[in-house]
Formats: C-alpha cells, sequence, structure tokens
C-alpha cells in the first residue's frame, strides 16, 4: 500500500483533496524510514476550486496504486465523469485498495464497488446516495467505514479521521499519532463515532467533563466504571451519559473501552509487556478479556497486532522524541504498568475531548 494514487477531476472540493495530500505526503521529521509515494493522477490539467492543477499522470495510473484516494466531488446532482468510475473500478480490480472522502463516495457507488457493502458519505448527502444506489447500505450516523479494501468516509473532518485510520493499519498507532500531531488534529476518532453531534464541543475548561476525561486519561489502569466517572463527574449516571454523547458523540462505557484498546496498541508496539502484564496496565483486568475486545475492536489479537507494528514503530520513531500517542500527556515509550498520562515536566501535546 506505500503508492498512493490521489484521483482528481474537474469539481472536485479542494478541502479533502488537501487532507489526503497532507496525510499521505512528506512526513513528519519524527517519523522515520518508508513512507508513502503520493502521486496526482487524472486530466491534463484540471481546475480544483479556484486552483489549478496538474497531474503527475492520468487515470490508468490508479490501477498501479496499492492506494487509491477519491476526494469529494462538489455536485453530486451529475453522474461522475465515466472516465473516473471506470480508472477507479479498474483499479479495485487490481487490487487496489479504494477509499472515498465525502461525497467521492458516489464515485464508488457508480463503480459498483459499494453495491451489497456498508458506506457512508457526508450527512448531507446519505439520503441521496441511498436513493440513487439502493445496493448500498447507507450508514448516516458514522465518520468512516473500514470493509477491508473498500472504505468511505462522512463529509470533512472526518476524511481527515479515515486517511489518519489508514496510516494506522499501514504503520502502527504511533506513527499514525504523530502525523496527528503535526497536524494539530486529535490522533484518534473511531470510526463508529456519530459524524453529527448537535452541540457543539465547547473550550475543554468550559464543558461538564474538562476535567473528567482528563483525569480518566490518567488512570486508564485501574478498573473504572461509569457509576466511578459520573461520581468524579458529580453528576447522575443519566446526566453523564447525555453529556457524553453531546461531547463525544458516544457513550461513557464505549468511550472507555476506546482509550484501553488504544494504550493498549501503543504498548504493544513499543514495550515488550506480555500480554497480561498490559491487560492490567489498562485496566482490562485479565489477558483473557484484553484479547476478547481487542480482538473483536481491532480484527486480530494482540500478539499478532504486535508482531505486525512492534518493530517498525521503534524503527520510526526517533528515539527521544515524543510521539503524540498519549493525548493527556503520556511521554513517550511510557512503560508498561506507570499509570497512563503522567506527566513528564514538559509540555503536554494539545488534548481534544472528541480523540
Amino acid at each position: 500500500m506505500s503508492t498512493v494514487a490521489l484521483a482528481v477531476t474537474e469539481g472536485m472540493r479542494q478541502f479533502e483533496l488537501s487532507v489526503a495530500y497532507e496525510v499521505f505526503g512528506p512526513p513528519p521529521s519524527a517519523v522515520t524510514g518508508p513512507w508513502y509515494d503520493v502521486s496526482l493522477c487524472g486530466p491534463s490539467t484540471v481546475r480544483i476550486g479556484r486552483f489549478r492543477l496538474e497531474p503527475d499522470g492520468g487515470f490508468d495510473r490508479l490501477a498501479r496504486a496499492g492506494t487509491v484516494i477519491v476526494p469529494a466531488l462538489a455536485e453530486t446532482d451529475e453522474a461522475p465523469p465515466a472516465e473516473l468510475v471506470d480508472a477507479v473500478r479498474a483499479a479495485h480490480e487490481a487490487g487496489a485498495r479504494v477509499a472515498s472522502l465525502c461525497t467521492g463516495a458516489f464515485v464508488l457507488a457508480a463503480a459498483g464497488l459499494l453495491d451489497g457493502r456498508r458506506a457512508t458519505t457526508h450527512w448531507a448527502h446519505t439520503e441521496e446516495l441511498a436513493a440513487r444506489h439502493p445496493r448500498v447500505e447507507v450508514d448516516p450516523d458514522v465518520l468512516y467505514v473500514d470493509d477491508g479494501r473498500v472504505l468511505t468516509s462522512a463529509g470533512k473532518a472526518a476524511a481527515m479521521d479515515l486517511c489518519l485510520h489508514l496510516v494506522r493499519l499501514d504503520h502502527g498507532s504511533a506513527v499514525a499519532n504523530t502525523v496527528a500531531r503535526s497536524l494539530v488534529v486529535p490522533p484518534h476518532r473511531a470510526g463508529g463515532q456519530a459524524q453529527f453531534v448537535t452541540t457543539p464541543v465547547p473550550a475543554r475548561d468550559d464543558h461538564p467533563l474538562g476535567d473528567l476525561l482528563p483525569w480518566v486519561m490518567e488512570r486508564l489502569d485501574q478498573p473504572l466504571t461509569v457509576d466511578d466517572l459520573a461520581r468524579r463527574a458529580r453528576m447522575s449516571s443519566r446526566n453523564l451519559g447525555r453529556h457524553f454523547r453531546s461531547v463525544t458523540g458516544t457513550t461513557p462505557l464505549q468511550w472507555l473501552l476506546t482509550q484501553r484498546i488504544r494504550h493498549a496498541q501503543e504498548l504493544l508496539e513499543s514495550t515488550d509487556e506480555s500480554v497480561e502484564g498490559i491487560a492490567a496496565a489498562t485496566g482490562m483486568g485479565t489477558a483473557t478479556t484484553l484479547r476478547r475486545h481487542f480482538n473483536r475492536t481491532v480484527g486480530v489479537p494482540p500478539d499478532a497486532y504486535r508482531r505486525t507494528f512492534r518493530a517498525r514503530a521503534r524503527t520510526r520513531i526517533r528515539p527521544g522524541e515524543d510521539d503524540g500517542s498519549n493525548p493527556a500527556g503520556n511521554p513517550a515509550g511510557n512503560p508498561a504498568g506507570s499509570p497512563a498520562g503522567t506527566p513528564d515536566g514538559g509540555t503536554a501535546p494539545k488534548w481534544s475531548p472528541m480523540a
């Protein structure tokens, strides 16, 4: 998947295209080793918003890429260009992983790649996508959908989430977190998180969970429950759930489980601690519990995940540099068994309750 082709054509939106290039283009200085080879593929000259782009090659290059990214279309009323649709279909048939950002899903649907699959797009266009392509199972309530070699994202910021998800799949959590930190965005938002939260996220010091979330991140090794969180926040469990849904788009229990799994991923990549030790360090209790939740969430057992990513993470993050892997300020290389988020005396990376 080291070659990434960005499909460009007239009438695309520059935001999603720029997001993809920022993520897959030249990596942050803290990331070393092999990286992506990115190219723009499209007609001779294309206009994207107020900009004119000179692609590196034609659509035929999509079929030779490991990953093909289809950015958002500005207009969905008309059918996408047939040349683009045919090239995306050919790339998928050749074995490429194909991902759409925002309304780029209309191209994948036109190519037949979404037939019988769950997919998403910007919430304002989900009904239209479902009406025009009834064989697609459109999910309007998620940030992105990973269906193996076909992935789709919701609009705008969700495009960043999907791109970082791809980096995480290819290079591990530590590298993905480093890229996120360089872009000053949350290191990880799960694809199943709601794409449309009705209450805007207030400043950290103002919202009801402002003190609670970092407090939890510092105690992931403890067997915290929803009742524990409610007591800490000085509110009922019902009120806690309502505030969590409005601020994070998910439930307290799911958010807590996500943080535990993320921390387990980081420890598997960067330490030699046993699965039993990581289970204790992440508050999972036993190795059996960790394996069950990890396999269900990540898709592979912890041992297989470690074999795949640990060596890469160690060689691509320069020793002593903060990889930004813990949004609560955990120093890089925090040993297993020590409390997550222990301050190291330095400046903690920027943190978001939506992480």
